[in-house]
């Protein structure tokens, strides 16, 4: 069995990338490098976790080694710590935002915003740009204007770029019937449970335990994985988060932040400080603030008017000089220069692309970016949003969930086109304990009242 995202082998060159993305010493890392390339160790990060054969025993134990080493080689850095009260202390005044409450329409556009935009990235994640355009092209879906068709694509293209395995049986236009499951709604489905349980009292082993109660390691993924596998090491936390985890900054963190949010409308600062709680189990430094940037866009987009108002409140919880902040700032203008006709598409893509494309298809930064073009681009809409999110192609689902729910917000449940929400039939599937699936309208009903709560 080769498991991803978990076997040492494979996480060694996961924890180079790492180090180098954070400017560790280069002296130290081409060292260990060397001596993992000349133990025949592969170098290269694997794009979907696993290497596809089996490593030695004897190659399986120098990886771990190396990963104790290299503990030691990830450099502190001032501008981006991990504490509360040391970001709280980078970040600038609190915007003031109206507060008046959780509107229900709002709430509604927001749960069935964040379905639809998932659903729209479901069967091409893990496609790259040029395949998802191909695929969209070759069934008259180019510009994206509606969910994926397998319907008329040419064998040819099916055959260069297929679909997601486990999406394609329900996500595609023929086949959907209802939202289908996956971890982008499974994790807001718990957030919301955890915040009926413990309110204001939520603690990070509480998220912990929760985890271990609901979610199999099977439907956790990298960072989230590692954690996991920490857990069950009785590993405390923070540690959770750090050991023999080079996934600490990509983007699970932030997929987990919603509902913190939707919790705190207009109160930024509080959603960012719930949504770090949470992330504190499994990322550290840009994971932990693409979080906080998360939850503070969706709380924004309960209290505001338009994407770049929310995104204005948002920028106000993460660390000024970390390189989230300068990822989202590239964003939003290369989304402003989009809306404003100084580029088409395909160029803002480009540029996105050669700024971030070195980072991994799930990165918190390169999908924090275009997160933040596709919202500072729509104008407010949510098609035109979504769509350019998915077709960026990176974290396609995950995207186009963050961005719908940000727009479905914006625009409530009245401005969402039928044929956006109309297929999900008003349902959300889910893995987690209990029944199958779950109705938007009731879980509208529970958000409102833990706002309600939060807010006393």
């Amino acid at each position: 069995m080769r498991l991803t995202w978990a076997q040492p082998e494979d996480l060694v060159a996961a924890e180079l990338t790492a180090l180098r993305e954070q400017g560790a010493s280069e002296d130290v890392l081409a060292a260990v490098e060397q001596r993992w390339i000349s133990a025949g160790g592969d170098p290269v990060l694997q794009p979907s976790g696993a290497s596809a054969v089996p490593a030695e025993p004897a190659i399986r134990d120098l990886a771990r080694q190396l990963l104790d080493e290299l503990a030691a080689a990830q450099p502190a850095s001032a501008d981006e710590p991990d504490d509360w009260e040391a970001i709280e202390l980078l970040l600038p005044a609190e915007p003031r935002l109206p507060s008046a409450g959780a509107d229900e329409d709002r709430v509604r556009g927001a749960w069935l915003g964040r379905s639809v935009g998932c659903l729209l990235g479901k069967p091409v994640e893990k496609i790259p740009r040029q395949g998802i355009e191909e695929i969209a092209r070759a069934t008259g879906n180019w510009p994206i204007t509606g969910y994926f068709t397998a319907r008329g694509l040419p064998d040819d293209v099916a055959a260069r770029w297929p679909w997601n395995r486990r999406s394609a049986p329900t996500s595609l236009v023929e086949n959907i019937d209802g939202m289908p499951e996956d971890d982008d709604l499974n994790f807001a489905l718990l957030a919301l449970q955890l915040l009926e349980d413990h309110g204001a009292g939520l603690t990070t082993e509480d998220v912990a335990t929760a985890w271990l109660a609901n979610l199999p390691a099977g439907r956790v993924f990298t960072a989230e994985r590692a954690a996991y596998r920490n857990l069950l090491d009785a590993r405390p936390v923070p540690a959770t988060a750090t050991h023999h985890n080079p996934f600490r900054e990509w983007i699970g963190a932030l997929i987990r932040a919603d509902v913190y949010g939707w919790a705190h409308p207009g109160r930024v600062r509080e959603a960012a400080r719930f949504a770090w709680t949470d992330a504190r189990l499994s990322h550290t430094r840009n994971g932990l603030y693409g979080a906080m940037w998360a939850a503070a866009l969706c709380s924004a987009a309960l209290a505001v008017d338009t994407p770049t108002q929310a995104l204005d409140a948002a920028s106000a919880v993460v660390p000024p000089r970390s390189r989230l902040a300068a990822a989202i700032e590239f964003g939003r203008r290369t989304g402003a220069d989009l809306a404003a006709g100084g580029r088409d598409d395909a160029a803002a893509l480009d540029l996105l692309h050669a700024e971030l494309g070195g980072l991994h298809w799930v990165h918190t930064l390169n999908n924090a970016a275009l997160i933040a073009c596709a919202l500072e681009a729509s104008g407010g809409d949510l098609g035109r949003g979504i769509s350019l999110a998915v077709a960026g192609g990176w974290d396609t689902d995950s995207a186009g969930a963050t961005v719908g729910s940000v727009l479905g917000a914006l625009t409530g449940a009245e401005g969402i086109a039928a044929a956006w929400a109309d297929p999900l039939h008003g349902r959300i599937s889910t893995s987690l304990p209990g029944a199958p699936e779950r109705s938007i309208d009731d879980l509208v009903e529970r958000t409102l009242r833990v706002a309600e709560r939060m807010s006393r």
